[in-house]
């Protein structure tokens, strides 16, 4: 099988791995209990706070480890919220196409008499810090735009954002997810008030991830009942997890010029490949993109279709975000760039890690042109297309 979905979960290193496994082993106590088995667990669990630091140029004291990126999301946004509201600020910036975790957020606080406003992208998917500084108001709460987008890899510029935020006096939340461990991130020169991260998209466990929020920002708590994570996150710390995760992140960040490299190269083969097939289009900047994000548009196919039959090859890919892999809806991400829906329908997200090999994309670049040419030939509306009776909608 040749995996290329690593932007809906990517397999945990040996590294995390082997950090994991004393904590299950040996240090298997509750890191709140005052006896030697907790406290060992408490030292692993501080260790791995100062680990995740380091590698954002943050404080430990920024760093509060969560269930994962969608409830670092939540926790980050909803507490913005309310601090803003207690100054009488109840205006909230995002875009169009963030992921669900953060735009069911903003729904959530529109119900609640928040006004959110969602800021357009731009074909190749990038919002201009123009676009954030005209937006704000003397009433605005928080600023909440990803690292990098999920399904078509653009990568925002997030330290001047992060600066006309700054100038501004308004706090600023990056959802980077997908840019944790790929992309060198420091919260201090980026201007960064708080951001998000999940282990699972950097080689670590699942179920696990992190919160940073400057010091001095007050957090609401998501889930009470104890004094975990300095009081803002109730419940037993999952040590084993966070030793991974951290182990996995040190890793990512330490090799990250190095898997860049390999990776962006494999992008790019893959890239000029899919573009040699007729109506199809890339999404996404073609130059401020992650390393691994390969997304496409292939006219008069359907993107279920063409997964299922890749499969059958012997490929895992993806045809949008993982969170809504389940839905018949057009992703919101490429309405978002302008795609119709009829366009994106037949999207393709090919995503890569330093395991890939050329050899796998050149079988991928086999594979793709033969199952889009099997599936427009087997479709009627495609049939259409060529005699003329309905328009193409992509460039040939």
């Amino acid at each position: 099988m040749i995996y290329a979905d690593n932007a809906a979960t990517t397999k945990m290193s040996r590294k995390a791995f082997e950090a994991m496994l004393p904590c299950m082993e040996e240090t298997w106590g509750n890191a709140s209990s005052l006896y030697v088995f907790g406290q060992k667990a408490k030292e692993a669990l501080e260790v791995a706070r100062s680990k995740v630091a380091a590698c954002f140029g943050a404080s430990p004291g920024g760093i509060y480890f969560t269930s994962g990126g969608s409830e670092a999301d939540n926790q980050a946004i909803i507490s913005a919220a309310t601090l803003g509201a207690k100054k009488g600020k109840k205006h909230i910036i995002s875009t169009t196409f963030e992921h669900h975790a953060v735009l069911h957020t903003l729904k959530k606080l529109e119900n609640d008499g928040f006004e959110v406003e969602l800021l357009d992208v731009h074909e190749n998917g990038i919002v201009s810090p123009e676009q954030v500084a005209k937006a704000i108001r003397d009433d605005t709460a928080l600023v909440t735009i990803m690292y990098a987008n999920n399904e078509i890899g653009s990568v925002q510029p997030v330290a001047e954002i992060g600066a006309v935020c700054r100038e501004r006096k308004v706090l600023f939340h990056t959802d980077a997810v997908q840019a944790a461990g790929h992309l060198p991130i420091d919260v201090q020169k980026q201007n960064i008030d708080m951001l998000s991260l999940s282990g699972h998209k950097f080689h670590g466990p699942k179920g696990v991830g992190v919160l940073y929020a400057k010091p001095g920002i007050p957090l609401v708590n998501l889930i009470e009942g104890g004094a975990q994570e300095r009081g803002k996150r109730g419940g037993t710390e999952n040590v084993p997890a966070i030793v991974g995760m951290a182990a996995a992140l040190e890793e990512a960040c330490a090799n990250m010029e190095k898997n860049t490299a390999k990776v962006s190269k494999l992008r790019d083969k893959l890239i000029d490949g899919l573009r040699k097939i007729p109506r199809s289009i890339l999404n996404g900047d073609e130059i401020r993109r992650l390393p691994g994000n390969v997304s496409f548009c292939f006219e008069g196919i359907e993107g279920e279709s063409l997964l299922l039959l890749l499969d059958d090859k012997g490929i895992c890919a993806s045809s949008g975000s993982a969170c809504t892999s389940g839905s018949l809806d057009p992703s919101h991400v490429l309405l978002a760039i302008g795609r119709p829906h009829e366009v994106a329908h037949g999207s393709l997200r090919l995503s890569l890690s330093e395991e890939n090999t050329e050899a796998e994309i050149d079988e991928i670049l086999r594979a793709v042109p033969e199952v889009v040419e099997y599936l427009r030939g087997i479709s009627p509306l495609w049939k259409d297309k060529l005699v003329g009776k309905r328009e193409f909608l992509l460039p040939e």
